[in-house]
């Protein structure tokens, strides 16, 4: 296996130096449009892992498809793996296929809400011009793995773990995302910083959350529809110290992927934003600070969402100022194998004192990064194994979570856990 990785932020920059403790592959290549941030992560790689030689980087321009399908030709990829924004997935997705090589990514080509009624039905859906390409994905028994990172993907694992080996019928598949993280400045005052990119946080908070409901399968939307941002503010109890996070719909692309693959009732994903990013985000949109569509300031044509992406701390580089823990995880309910009512929440939870320890990483990028990185080791071995474009449901989940929880180096020795409620 030879991997291409477009992107070396935060999410590409952990991908790095996770997979460089593992040997299912013979090349990794990082790329970025800034060479230097592509050398930065080689250069931490081979410094952590003394005469390790798979690693070198690359430059590429994510937005222009012929420019990725020939350095994936270049580089004889076998896999290439997406760490851009979502801005930039079809570029990259055309590109891997072009160039005849296997696709993941973490997010899906982005939504367009519908013109006319976008708090009550869906426009153009997360993933659609992506599964429009099934068929010649699959025509070229080439495969795109879609959604393959922790949110989603780890929790469309579980979803599919729990459907397949815990409940006999599934009422709801509500995805549930918190975390008790703070990033403080040098004098240890707390500071607004995001963990992951925040153009991506203001496209998938700000857009209408979607919803699925198998009563409506029959209307012309197939079951989804929306809701307006922040919608349905629910408390949940996160394990393991976390505590209770106020939780409010958020458009996911779980909730595109489950019900393609598992029978439920209902699929939901709800994110632990907090008051202060969402009083930022409602702030951001009053103002028009999270438009995309370039502006005139003087001599220069900028994007507003850019600018504000700009001017925050790289999640890249806040893991030494973090500290605290987050939580993935789905609770499924419904009636369990025995016949019973059950509800159970699967979950990974990653402390950013041990993603920093182990690969100087910080947890929510890490946790994002190691999704892919298992999922690709699942499918050098062939445990893992297809054509078209799959969402990480279309896979059996014991291999994913046995390789995930198993010690090192068997496995990635990262636990996940499993609590009735």
């Amino acid at each position: 296996m030879r991997v291409l990785v477009i992107g070396s932020g935060g999410v590409g920059d952990a991908a790095a130096r996770i997979a460089a403790r593992r040997s299912f592959f013979d090349a990794w290549v990082v790329a970025d449009r800034d060479l230097a941030r592509a050398e930065r992560t080689v250069d931490a790689v081979v410094g952590r892992n003394p005469g390790e030689t798979r690693f070198t980087p690359a430059e590429v321009d994510a937005s222009d498809t012929a420019a990725v399908t020939a350095l994936a030709r270049q580089a004889g990829a076998t896999h290439v793996l997406n760490a851009v924004d979502p801005r930039f997935v079809m570029p990259v997705f055309e590109g891997a296929r072009a160039a005849g090589a296997d696709y993941l990514d973490m997010a899906m080509s982005l939504s367009r809400a519908h013109p006319d009624e976008p708090y009550a039905r869906v426009g153009v859906r997360l993933g659609d011009e992506q599964f429009a390409a099934a068929g010649a994905w699959e025509a070229q028994g080439r495969l795109a793995l879609v959604g393959m990172g922790v949110e989603p993907g780890l929790s469309d694992v579980f979803a599919r773990y729990a459907a397949d080996h815990l409940f006999s019928e599934v009422d709801e598949l509500a995805v549930r995302d918190g975390a008790n993280l703070v990033v403080r400045d040098e004098a240890g005052n707390p500071v607004f910083a995001p963990g992951f990119s925040m153009w991506t946080t203001i496209e998938e908070c700000l857009n209408p959350p979607v919803v699925w409901e198998r009563g409506r399968a029959g209307e012309e939307d197939g079951g989804w529809f929306t809701l307006p941002p922040f919608s349905e503010p629910e408390v949940f109890e996160f394990p393991e110290g976390i505590g209770p996070v106020e939780c409010v719909h958020v458009e996911h692309e779980e909730v595109l992927l489950m019900p393609r693959w598992i029978d439920a009732r209902r699929v939901t994903f709800k994110y632990g934003l907090g008051e202060e990013m969402i009083s930022v985000l409602r702030t951001l949109h009053t103002l028009g600070l999270d438009r995309t569509e370039p502006v005139r300031v003087g001599t220069a044509t900028v994007s507003p969402r850019d600018v504000v992406t700009a001017v925050l701390p790289d999640p890249l580089t806040i893991g030494p100022r973090m500290e605290g823990r987050t939580c993935a995880g789905v609770l499924v309910t419904g009636t369990g194998t025995d016949g019973s009512p059950r509800r159970t929440y699967l979950y990974h939870v990653v402390d950013n004192a041990d993603s920093m320890r182990e690969d100087d990483a910080q947890c929510v990028v890490w946790q994002t990064a190691l999704g892919p990185v298992v999922a690709l080791e699942l499918l050098a071995t062939g445990a893992w194994s297809g054509a078209g474009v799959l969402g990480p449901e279309a896979f059996d989940a014991v291999p994913f979570l046995d390789l995930l929880a198993a010690p090192a180096p068997e496995g990635y020795g990262s636990p996940w856990g499993l609590e009735e409620r």
